[in-house]
């Protein structure tokens, strides 16, 4: 058994949507196809991957560095104990050789979504959806059938006002959603708490509407808008400040006092490590928001799991940044606090199988082998092109 191959393709998004700090006109996301040996149905398996949203594709690190080192190590020592599948985690280690400390950004969304395509294979030469396969590695075999999931939306886009924003939560809330994020930062206060004030009217509690600022905010400005939302007590008030500005995003928890999240754009285990231990978040009130494939991936989120637990937290105060089939299973197979969903926006690269469907706002574990993006036929048609 072996990996004969790894290719990498860039898709731009073609997005008019714009947070409060950038717009996505210019976004590309990398695709990764990993080839096995190992035959079904008279094809060769492949695992497949995207790098998520909001960082660009990355395949030049990929082609001078990671594939070469993955293709180039003797195919057994990327193996299991037993021999009958491929091991991520030995994968994972031949493409950190000769990788200095530090810099994490620079390769970590390379070696994540390389690596995350390497468990889509294993779970399907396992036969298995990967939710199963993570929860028998990592979550003592508890095998659940539905998760919880909300909706990352309210982006400003060209034309769009309040309306228009009530108009986007009812539909989501007619397609099963209960819970509702929306951008702040990319207007006026007095425009944004308007907002807030009409999304609370059609959500009809606060603990169904979140609010993310994308790390947007100095000083002055994060400040002011904890004063104004604080009253609100929103689900939870994501991204306030600069990713590693650890000192401000204390004080912003101090004078917001509601839930905060964050960690969307940290990239290493010793960046969450940090986060928590010099940036004010509390066990039990805030949430975590790694991105998987865009931080080494998953055999190194385990290890991120591993110190925040070791801290007091808990994995119900995990949010997985990324509305897509990748988090789906993750969120299920680590029992982690829920998943976000991206419906409607992104392209190919958003939401789940094109059957899925959301519930009273849980969303069904599909039971196809692997991440089953073949259940995504757009999106499978650009990955099934690279093999």
């Amino acid at each position: 058994m072996r990996i004969v191959d790894i290719r990498e393709t860039a898709i731009p998004l073609k997005s008019t949507l714009r947070n409060a700090v950038f717009d996505f006109s210019e976004m590309t996301t990398s695709v990764v196809a990993v080839i096995t040996d190992v035959m079904r149905d008279g094809k060769p398996v492949a695992g497949f991957a995207f790098n998520s949203t909001g960082r660009y594709a990355c395949g030049a690190q990929m082609r001078d560095r990671f594939i070469p080192r993955v293709l180039k190590a003797n195919p057994d020592t990327l193996l299991s104990a037993a021999g009958d599948n491929l091991d991520p985690q030995k994968i994972l280690a031949a493409m950190m050789q000769r990788e200095k400390p530090g810099g994490h950004t620079e390769r970590s969304v390379a070696i994540g979504t390389i690596e995350v395509a390497c468990w889509d294979a294993v779970a399907k030469i396992a036969g298995k959806p990967l939710h199963r396969v993570l929860a028998e590695r990592y979550n003592d075999g508890k095998v659940i059938d539905k998760i919880p999931c909300y909706v990352g939306g309210g982006w400003y886009e060209p034309g769009k006002g309040i309306p228009e924003l009530l108009d986007e939560i009812r539909e989501k809330l007619d397609q099963g959603y209960h819970v509702m994020k929306i951008k702040v930062g990319g207007a006026a206060i007095a425009d944004d708490i308007a907002r807030v004030e009409a999304s609370l009217k059609i959500v009809q509690s606060s603990q169904h509407l979140a609010v993310d600022a994308n790390a947007g905010f100095n000083r002055e400005r994060a400040l002011a808008y904890a004063k104004a939302l604080a009253p609100y007590q929103l689900k939870w008030f994501e991204e306030p400040t600069d990713p590693l500005g650890y000192e401000l995003l204390n004080e912003f928890i101090a004078h917001y006092g509601a839930a905060v999240g964050t960690g969307e754009n940290l990239f290493s285990t010793q960046d969450v490590e940090n986060l928590i231990t010099f940036g004010g978040m509390r066990a039990g009130v805030d949430f975590i928001q790694i991105d998987v494939p865009q931080s080494y991936g998953i055999v190194q989120f385990s290890r991120t799991l591993e110190l925040l637990e070791r801290r007091g937290w808990s994995r119900q105060s995990v949010l997985p940044h990324g509305g897509n089939q990748m988090t789906l299973h993750l969120v299920g197979g680590f029992g982690l606090g829920g998943c976000e969903a991206y419906p409607g926006v992104f392209g190919i690269f958003a939401g789940f199988a094109d059957d899925a469907k959301v519930e009273n706002g849980y969303l069904k574990l599909p039971d196809r082998p692997g991440i089953g993006f073949e259940a995504q036929n757009q999106l499978y048609a650009a990955m099934r092109a690279m093999v």
